[in-house]
């Protein structure tokens, strides 16, 4: 029950974010927040991660439905009990499915966390790589902790 409701927790903000962003600023709009260092900037994003493969929306989609069902798939195999996992999993599958969402509906990915020397991104990105982080702290734990 926790997997699918904090993957619905991620999905839910990462589409408010989004919602937000684009009800209220316009399209390449940039906002200082912090500084110069840190800006709220719309921008629309057709391909993956840091803007590869751009214009491979349809394909992306694609690539998205197969790892929310990896995710659901591994999701079974774990043991409940296995917390980091199942929350690496769960962080994993709702920024892939709040980006997907997005895919299908717009055919674009909102991005809008800009960090002037790094890539536009999302709330998404941001669970999507808390989740493989999790994943892989899993992996590094010593073998008495019940890795699995």
């Amino acid at each position: 029950m926790f997997f699918y409701l904090n993957a619905l927790v991620v999905f839910a903000i990462d589409q408010f974010l989004k919602h937000l962003v684009h009800k209220f600023m316009h399209f390449g709009q940039s906002i200082p927040l912090f500084t110069d260092i840190v800006r709220l900037t719309y921008v629309r994003n057709t391909g993956a991660a840091f803007s590869l493969f751009v214009g491979f929306s349809p394909y992306l989609a694609v690539v998205g439905v197969v790892v929310a069902i990896g995710v659901i798939y591994f999701h079974y195999r774990i043991p409940a009990n296995n917390y980091l996992l199942q929350t690496g999993l769960s962080c994993l599958l709702g920024g892939s499915i709040g980006n997907l969402a997005d895919r299908l509906v717009r055919s674009y990915v909102i991005d809008y966390i800009d960090i002037t020397i790094w890539p536009v991104f999302n709330f998404a990105d941001i669970m999507i790589n808390v989740g493989v982080l999790l994943i892989a702290l899993n992996y590094l734990r010593s073998p008495d902790e019940g890795k699995t």
